[in-house]
């Protein structure tokens, strides 16, 4: 059932995304599109009391409430990030906003872009340990919470990587190719200025 209801979240999400961006777009109905997008956080917070149920009823911790705690962890911090990015797009495509601003590829502003990108994904492990941890408590020392131990030493090893690439791109710094001509930095037009919303 808690697999089932992972799965569940995934396809909700996509469907709400592209609902209210659909609406807020398309149907040119940009406060009802934006409603629907607030209802985003409701699947996290459906699994989250299923799962605590489940555990709580006396269910063995198993690593299917591993998944659903890193679920829950990796979409509290990327999914807000996932909804911009389809936002813009949708903008530049249907609204006139402007093109989508791409990632620098060199110097301090890829470094830059590599330890935000890092830090993201720090904390996604970070909250995801914690809700194992919690977990871990709600269960008790008479449970057996192995694989809920194996998932927090899961999230190490994700964070302790994002760690390494951040310090890689921190001291070894992406260098533009010699000959190419620097390029004038990108005009970046303040969101909403396009269109009303």
């Amino acid at each position: 059932m808690i697999v089932a209801l992972v799965v569940a979240c995934e396809v909700g999400f996509w469907v709400l995304l592209l609902a209210g961006l659909g609406l807020r777009y398309l149907a040119k109905m940009p406060r009802l599109g934006a409603a629907v997008l607030l209802c985003e956080p409701l699947l996290e917070v459906v699994l989250l009391v299923v799962t605590v149920l489940d555990l709580r009823d006396g269910a063995r911790p198993d690593w299917k409430h591993g998944l659903a705690a890193v679920y829950i962890g990796f979409t509290v911090v990327m999914a807000h990030r996932v909804i911009r990015w389809m936002d813009a797009r949708f903008a530049h495509r249907y609204a006139g906003g402007p093109p989508p601003v791409k990632p620098p590829k060199y110097g301090w502003g890829r470094t830059k872009f590599e330890l935000q990108s890092a830090a993201r994904w720090i904390l996604a492990c970070a909250i995801a340990a914690g809700l194992l941890q919690g977990a871990v408590w709600l269960v008790g020392e008479s449970g057996d919470v192995s694989s809920l131990r194996e998932w927090q030493q899961r999230m190490g090893v994700v964070a302790l990587i994002n760690v390494i690439i951040a310090a890689g791109y921190t001291f070894f710094p992406k260098k533009e190719p010699e000959g190419t001509a620097p390029r004038e930095p990108e005009r970046v037009q303040r969101p909403g200025a396009f269109t009303e919303r």
